[in-house]
């Protein structure tokens, strides 16, 4: 019997004694999934991976009795049983009635698809409250769920390092393919450094008990909320992805929020679990384990291109999926663990906005601009218009000292909750660029500056380009720029090391990644 009979047998709405209406079939690659009307068959592959072996009946059989033991903790209703798929007297694949098996199925009740969590966040129907619902739900389960003797040993630095080191190792066929070559490197040597960094903490973790019997692969669509909360499809095949410390489903979770698009709840959820469960050490480790599950997606979608007779079109969005996810993954790595002060400077319409944006998303950074903070001053939209000649009216020196002074205290006050910053301004003058510097050193922080630089004809067309648009908080016009520049003081105040220069018209983003690892580096 080969597995394209059992497909096509398990097609028909007449192989099930219930006479669904029709049968939708799915294939992930490890599964083949059937959807027939209120019930939904899961047979396994007979495939095998580095990381599980569905090769033979008798493994399957085992793979689908502990997908039935372990989603019974938390979707006890909708697991049903195992059953067997058989040939009878005449060759014909038959459920449960057959006279010799050849393979296995998990029977389960079908879930709404329009309850899924996904599905909600995408119509706007979930919200903190939900998120609250859920982080209880799942602190309870994390602190009732096995711990101890080897479940313990899943947590130790070793496991974990070889966890990581076989991501990289099945990943290199697909440098530059789904993953750029520069990440795969930053995030290689990210993950190394912090298992180095933090051998106590993890340590401590086994001591505390947060090793775990979890769920391994918690994200949106494996989560329903209709009547109740009801939360599926766990990892059964590899016990070494699914035991692990209780901040990994955490991390798996808010990653794939994150993915989607919602990271606000994500933040709720975090705060609500934390809260449940009394885990302050969990910031700690998130954005490291959340790092390693947007890889493993990566990853995971990656195979997914050694499927046979995909369409081209399938090919490219798998690709697409899976680069993002990887950028994900890189992103998390760039995050800051702890804070800086960064300085954005140079001409109007030299691009310090939109870098300081750029940067923000990649290392967790909080942004003070002060073209908004000016027009806040004065009771103004941030679109506002106020044509000013240069230096006069809300663009004077006293206003700009009194704004620089204002972004200054409210950094200071970020800062001491313990994120990093970038203030997006001109700091046209060395003075003023100085005062956040002994700011910083006060604080015990590191400091930078990020000068842009642009060739004038390419600034002439931004400016004109932003008067036409009407969406931004600067007021800066190509008549301003050459006043600007003959007040502007050279930077050469700071060391080489906190000091960056970059053209804006010249591929940022290669001297983005380079500012990124630097500044990561640095801390």
């Amino acid at each position: 019997m080969t597995h394209s009979l059992l497909i096509e047998a398990m097609k028909k709405t007449d192989f099930y004694s219930h006479r669904p209406s029709e049968v939708e079939f799915i294939e992930t690659h490890i599964s083949y999934v059937f959807i027939a009307g209120d019930f939904v068959y899961k047979v396994k592959k007979p495939v095998k991976f580095d990381f599980l072996d569905f090769t033979t009946p008798g493994k399957r059989r085992f793979y689908c009795e502990e997908e039935l033991r372990l989603n019974k903790r938390l979707a006890s209703d909708t697991y049903l049983d195992v059953i067997a798929i058989s040939l009878d007297a005449r060759g014909n694949i038959t459920l449960n009635k057959g006279v010799e098996v050849v393979d296995y199925a998990v029977r389960m009740k079908k879930l709404p698809a329009d309850r899924m969590l996904k599905a909600l966040l995408f119509q706007g129907l979930a919200d903190e409250k939900d998120m609250d619902n859920l982080a209880k739900i799942i602190a309870a389960f994390h602190q009732e769920a096995q711990t101890g003797g080897h479940i313990d040993e899943m947590g130790n630095i070793g496991n974990i390092r070889h966890n990581i080191e076989e991501n990289f190792a099945e990943t290199l066929n697909y440098i530059n393919v789904t993953i750029p070559e520069y990440q795969y490197k930053f995030i290689n040597n990210y993950m190394g450094e912090f298992l180095a960094e933090n051998k106590t903490l993890f340590e401590k973790r086994i001591t505390d008990h947060k090793i775990r019997d979890c769920h391994g692969d918690l994200h949106l669509d494996h989560i329903c909320i209709a009547n109740e909360i009801i939360i599926f499809d766990c990892i059964e095949f590899n016990e070494r992805f699914r035991c692990g410390d209780i901040v990994e489903d955490v991390a798996f979770l808010t990653m794939d929020i994150d993915f989607n698009g919602y990271s606000r709840y994500a933040d709720a959820f975090i705060k609500s679990y934390i809260r449940y469960s009394g885990d302050t050490d969990l910031p700690v480790l998130l954005n490291f384990y959340r790092c390693y599950y947007a890889y493993v997606r990566g990853k995971v979608t990656s195979f997914r291109l050694g499927q046979e007779e995909l369409q081209e079109n399938e090919r490219e969005q798998i690709t697409k999926t899976a680069t993002q996810y990887f950028d994900l993954a890189y992103t998390y790595a760039a995050r800051l663990g702890k804070p800086v002060l960064i300085l954005t400077a140079g001409l109007m319409g030299s691009g310090k906005s939109y870098q300081a944006r750029k940067l923000a998303a990649r290392l967790g950074a909080e942004i003070i601009r002060t073209d908004i903070l000016r027009k806040e001053l004065f009771d103004m939209k941030p679109t506002e218009r106020r044509y000013e000649n240069f230096g006069k009216g809300i663009y004077s020196e006293d206003v700009s000292r009194f704004i620089y002074d204002k972004a200054y205290e409210l950094a200071e006050q970020k800062i001491k909750q313990g994120k990093a910053v970038i203030i997006d301004a001109s700091f046209k003058k060395r003075a003023e660029r100085q005062k956040a510097l002994e700011m910083a050193k006060n604080l015990g922080i590191r400091f930078y500056i990020l000068e842009c630089i642009c060739p004038d004809e390419i600034t002439r067309k931004r400016l004109e380009k932003r008067m036409l648009e009407n969406d931004n908080a600067s007021d800066g016009r190509w008549e301003l720029f050459q006043e600007q520049k003959k007040d502007f003081d050279a930077i050469n105040e700071v060391a080489t090391d906190c000091y960056f220069k970059i053209d804006t018209s010249a591929n940022p983003e290669i001297a983005r990644q380079e500012i990124i690892t630097r500044i990561k580096m640095g801390i």
